[in-house]
């Protein structure tokens, strides 16, 4: 589970309930017809933006935010710098056997195209096809969010516009007014709230874990094309550590 991810949200929920019970009235942001049009009206409009099936699918994707761990390069590169190995002694036939022990789709797929005798041109091209598509998947998932981020407030200040129009319409009593004007405002303290702490941060971390994913595969694809090409496998781990921050490597440029 992404610890920081958690922590966040409920720090946020946490200091703002916090800020509100210390004001003594928190009745007052308990509205249940604000958040009606606040949540109704975001979900409403980003039904309207994009098919059900991908926003339905968004849940999925927003566990990834909370349950997705990013991959550690180091291994992958280890596996390469070992198969790269086994090539040079052996042969592109030294990697059918290891396929099997390989659990990395991604890598795998590559491998067997190198194992099929496939033209580097053809390998790169598939595997960057196939990472195109998850880029494309996942900046649907962050798209939604980000929508509902932009939704959120917008319908906040439709319902802050109705209770004023409402509040205008009954002018009769002064002493109503103040307590109208709350009410109308709360809609747009739920808008902000929830974009600003919700759906926006979490539209950012899937951004993150997406470009994190993404330099993986990157990664892989200039490893699974090195190899067929002949390169001393410490030239390939050299040359893939470069994917990786500096502050992982540790002692990796040392190793042989």
């Amino acid at each position: 589970m992404d610890i920081a991810t958690l922590v966040g949200i409920v720090t946020g929920f946490g200091l703002v309930i916090q800020t509100i019970i210390g004001g003594g009235n928190a009745e007052i942001f308990v509205n249940i017809p604000s958040m009606m049009i606040v949540f109704g009206g975001a979900f409403a409009a980003v039904l309207v933006n994009f098919p059900l099936k991908e926003v339905i699918g968004v849940f999925k994707v927003v566990s990834k935010a909370f349950f997705g761990q990013a991959e550690d390069p180091l291994p992958i590169i280890d596996i390469l710098y070992n198969l790269s190995q086994a090539t040079r002694q052996d042969g592109l036939l030294a990697l059918d056997k290891k396929l099997g022990s390989i659990d990395n789709t991604f890598l795998r797929t590559g491998l067997e195209m190198a194992v099929d005798g496939s033209e580097p041109e053809t390998i790169r091209n598939v595997m960057e096809t196939e990472l195109s598509y998850l880029v494309g998947r996942h900046i649907k998932g962050q798209q939604i969010l980000m929508a509902l981020g932009m939704y959120a407030p917008a319908f906040g200040m439709v319902g802050t516009l109705i209770g004023l129009v409402g509040m205008l319409a009954n002018m009769e009593d002064p002493s109503s007014i103040g307590p109208a004007m709350a009410v109308a405002l709360i809609t747009t303290f739920y808008g902000a709230f929830i974009a600003n702490l919700v759906f926006l941060p979490l539209g950012g971390k899937l951004k993150n874990k997406s470009d994190d994913e993404i330099v993986i595969k990157e990664m892989i694809i200039e490893g699974v094309l090195a190899i067929p090409a002949g390169e001393h496998p410490k030239n390939i781990r050299r040359k893939l550590l470069n994917f990786v921050p500096p502050a992982m490597r540790g002692g990796e440029n040392d190793r042989k």
